[in-house]
């Protein structure tokens, strides 16, 4: 067995693509951004009757899967279907297979929906005499977490390690963690990486039952939030080994930091022990001073605790002067596809010489010693940093930024 590596090395960047309500593809994604338009809107999904607002993916159910993975269908393989039909990014995958070959590609995506929608619309049509769901129901290939990469790594052809990580929300940020560990060990040359997960009624329901939902768009730091807006994407990244070159100029994970302090099972720690361990840990292995980070998008839902929670952590580390935002006032919070979709957003904002705005943040909350940015602002991180911090104490912050 090989052994773990004393250091791991940054990992190029080399495609991405983001499907949530604020577009279908990056070009669709960056609009929505640099206009600071939100794709919330008030909840019409499925049979849920609830006062809230949603973020919700135009044209999934429209989506055919291939015939020959037809066993599959359910919202998040079709949504997953959907996310990784856009900026050629299978093109880009395919490519990646040829050069290393399909066992040097590995797969690694983050879930806590999975097919739940389907198993929701299952049980309403049980038999009524014996309660069996119908034989068109299929747990594997739906309800199951591993569905997503099972169906990703057929309709590919990857042969690479596979597995999904379910850490709520933090689970497809932990997938660049690990999926650079295996680059790093030699085990594969490649890696696709990201997080799809699908409205369902669980979610929602399960939410508003816990009070967490608000009867507006989310509202990250402002001094009267009172809650989130739950959303559905899918997003994925493609992680190749770094030539001899060193490929100057490259978008690259610089270092990821992740932390479990099991604090409470739906609480953050109220001062945020847990994500400044993270946010320090990603510091550390990328050797990097808190300095370096030009830009954090924060994991801001929009909860009271939550947000104080981060901002103290953030404090702890960088200060207040670190520009920093939320992006889910724009996208919604979208549990197992956040960590995914906001590095997306994070590495839009290296590439494309801007910093998002939080949106509807209209009175920044007084005791959250922030430089939060409520309008977008055209200036180039360096680095930047992503956070995501899960259900359960489960945090992981991701650092990337261009090789010099």
């Amino acid at each position: 067995m090989p052994q773990r590596p004393t250091h791991l090395d940054p990992v190029a960047i080399t495609a991405l693509t983001a499907t949530s309500c604020l577009g279908t593809g990056l070009r669709e994604t960056y609009a929505s951004l640099q206009s600071a338009r939100s794709g919330l809107v008030p909840c019409k999904f499925e049979t849920a009757r609830l006062d809230t607002y949603i973020g919700q993916v135009r044209d999934v159910d429209d989506q055919p899967l291939p015939d020959k993975l037809a066993r599959y269908s359910c919202r998040n393989n079709r949504l997953a279907l959907l996310g990784l039909s856009q900026d050629s990014f299978m093109d880009a995958t395919a490519r990646a297979v040829a050069r290393y070959g399909a066992h040097r590609v590995g797969l690694f995506l983050g879930t806590s929906t999975s097919g739940i929608l389907e198993a929701e619309i299952a049980y309403r049509h049980r038999d009524p005499l014996t309660g069996l769901l119908p034989e068109t129901f299929t747990y594997a290939e739906s309800l199951d977490f591993y569905s997503v990469a099972s169906f990703v790594r057929r309709l590919l052809g990857l042969e690479g390690p596979t597995a999904v990580v379910s850490t709520a929300c933090s689970s497809s940020a932990k997938v660049f963690a690990m999926a650079r560990r295996y680059i790093n060990l030699g085990l594969i040359d490649a890696a696709l990486v990201g997080g799809v997960d699908s409205l369902c009624l669980t979610t929602l329901y399960g939410f508003h039952s816990l009070q967490l939902t608000s009867t507006l768009p989310c509202r990250p730091f402002d001094a009267h939030r009172d809650g989130i807006s739950i959303g559905e994407a899918a997003a994925f990244a493609l992680l190749e080994v770094i030539s001899a070159s060193g490929d100057p100029g490259c978008l690259a994970l610089l270092g990821v930091g992740e932390s479990s302090d099991a604090y409470h099972i739906s609480t953050p720690h109220p001062e945020g022990a847990g994500a400044r361990e993270a946010m320090q840990a990603a510091l550390d292995d990328a050797g990097l001073a808190p300095s370096a980070v030009d830009y954090i998008n924060l994991h801001g839902t929009g909860t009271p605790s939550n947000d104080s929670a981060e901002s103290m952590a953030v404090e702890a580390i960088f200060g207040s002067g670190t520009p920093c935002s939320s992006t889910k006032g724009a996208s919604g919070h979208t549990l197992g596809a956040a960590g995914a979709l906001e590095v997306v957003v994070s590495a839009l904002a290296v590439t494309q010489g801007f910093m998002p705005a939080g949106l509807h943040c209209d009175t920044l909350d007084p005791t959250c010693h922030l430089n939060y940015l409520r309008v977008n602002r055209a200036s180039a991180p360096r680095v930047a940093l992503s956070n995501s911090l899960g259900f359960g104490g489960t945090n992981c912050s991701v650092l990337l930024g261009q090789l010099t």
